[in-house]
């Protein structure tokens, strides 16, 4: 009976798998084949990955740019605010945490709508690239600042900081050296949904671009709408090239165990 279930959850894990993953791996497949209509038989080419690199290598390198410059400003201000939400429980810090998850539910375009009504006419700040980093951090805030107060509502935080206060620690010493690393997991859960959707944010981006600040997702969209399904498809495999070993570099960085409550230390 327990090898029949443990067949049964096997097979349907195997099938949401592949139901998942088979659409990208047609994809991926396709930036590598020769002829995009005749499919693997055609013979495998590097070619439409040269030419997306040569065509979009600035858009590539603008949404790298972009997505770790948002993870910087998020980490500045979103770790501080976790913490400070945290230590601070009240009517007001659950308005203000409902005010900054608000970004979460209002759809891109809205929010790419009220920074061009507000700061559009402003002409330099409207052409660079900073004009995307604020609505990218506006969008990805929220997901960093719950993940760091998930772990730190997870532990026992408060009395950790008490114990280093007691030793003379000041309050930005007491923050760098106790709440961060024990915050770490959670700084890393923050940290891989903020570059995983800065780098592929499209709606916000869309409206927020210039010709001088296209990002990647609006160049994988270019692609399609001009029918050139193997560039898009290259412009994929090159996405996921990206996009991989900086997720698992972010993992690998975050890897240690947070102190729990009641936890010997």
């Amino acid at each position: 009976m327990r090898r029949t279930a443990f067949v049964l959850q096997l097979g349907v894990t195997l099938l949401v798998a592949a139901f998942l993953m088979v659409p990208v791996a047609m994809s991926i497949a396709a930036g590598v084949t020769a002829n995009y209509m005749r499919g693997i038989a055609s013979g495998m080419t590097l070619k439409w990955v040269a030419e997306v690199w040569g065509l979009y290598a600035g858009t590539i390198g603008l949404s790298l740019q972009i997505a770790l410059a948002t993870l910087v400003v998020t980490l500045l201000i979103g770790v501080p605010a976790a913490w400070f939400l945290v230590r601070n429980p009240s009517r007001l810090s659950r308005v203000f945490e409902e005010i900054v998850t608000l970004p979460v539910a209002v759809p891109g375009l809205a929010i790419a709508l009220a920074l061009l009504l507000v700061y559009g006419g402003v002409r330099d700040f409207r052409a660079s690239w900073t004009f995307i980093l604020v609505g990218h951090v506006l969008y990805t805030l929220p997901f960093m600042m719950r993940a760091v107060m998930a772990v730190l509502q997870s532990i026992d935080a408060r009395t950790l900081e008490e114990g280093a206060a007691s030793l003379g620690a000041s309050p930005w010493m007491r923050f760098l050296t106790v709440i961060v690393p024990n915050a770490r997991p959670g700084i890393v859960a923050g940290a891989l949904m903020v570059v995983t959707l800065s780098l592929g944010e499209f709606n916000l981006t869309w409206m927020l671009h210039t010709p001088m600040t296209k990002t990647l997702p609006v160049g994988l969209a270019d692609s399609y709408a001009s029918m050139r399904l193997e560039i898009a498809s290259a412009y994929t495999l090159i996405f996921f090239v990206m996009i991989i070993p900086l997720l698992v570099a972010i993992q690998r960085i975050g890897a240690t165990r947070p102190v729990r409550k009641g936890a010997p230390r």
